[in-house]
């Protein structure tokens, strides 16, 4: 099988099992997004999966996804390569550092789905409005309490929730979490739950905010958070295979 045919295959492999785990959890798979994680693969691999049906795509550097995605002058980037209309969406998912903030928001990304303190978020908003757009945004949450990992924690975002719902230039769409990493799913499933439950407190707390998002769930979780409510999914290594660092 090249290369070519073997990402299609784990592309559709992909798109059946988040297809039975909405059917156990009573949902619909049209209303959960498969963002395809290109972090270190090659702009030919993202065509190949956008040969295959695939339009969302996540990066975790911003550098990278400038050079790949939206270099205008590069012949590698696909703004090069593809017609305006053909292009992907492309999802920042990394944290975002506040030297790069104003290349993130040049990216022009569909979402950025790692706004992790209010120091960032404030900056975003700043960059935005002198860039006359608005935008989308998820907050990251910390449901794990992990000293290695970046976001918010649950009080954090409650404490801070008003202030940045009322940034004018962000639209937030919802909450991300990144759960410690354990080789059985379930183990991620309270993570989970935690982040749909703090999801739903700020959406009682906050209805005039768009909390339609969970982005949760990798390669080897996905289907236990699509069963907790994920309406976005962050896939690599089961589209690309290992990265390449």
């Amino acid at each position: 099988m090249n290369q070519t045919a073997h990402i299609a295959a784990n592309l559709a492999q992909v798109r059946e099992r988040m297809a039975a785990a909405a059917r156990r959890a009573g949902r619909s798979v049209d209303e959960i997004t498969l963002l395809a994680v290109s972090k270190t693969h090659p702009v030919e691999l993202i065509e190949q999966a956008l040969a295959a049906g695939q339009q969302n795509f996540g990066e975790n550097r911003v550098e990278e996804a400038w050079a790949k995605f939206v270099a205008p002058d590069s012949p590698e980037s696909l703004a090069s390569r593809l017609k305006v209309a053909d292009r992907p969406r492309l999802h920042l998912i990394g944290p975002i550092q506040s030297r790069k903030a104003s290349l993130a928001l040049a990216c022009r990304p569909a979402l950025i789905h790692a706004v992790d303190r209010l120091k960032i978020a404030d900056r975003l908003d700043r960059l935005a409005g002198e860039a006359h757009i608005v935008q989308e945004v998820l907050l990251e949450v910390n449901v794990a309490g992990e000293a290695s990992k970046f976001g918010f924690s649950p009080l954090e975002l409650q404490r801070d929730a008003e202030l940045i719902l009322a940034l004018p230039h962000l639209r937030v769409a919802g909450l991300m979490t990144i759960p410690p990493y354990q080789p059985d799913p379930e183990a991620a499933r309270p993570h989970f739950v935690a982040l749909r439950l703090l999801r739903d407190q700020l959406a009682q707390r906050y209805p005039q905010a768009d909390w339609r998002h969970l982005s949760m769930g990798m390669s080897h979780d996905f289907e236990t958070a699509i069963e907790e409510s994920a309406t976005i999914v962050r896939v690599g290594t089961a589209i690309f295979g290992t990265r390449n660092a």
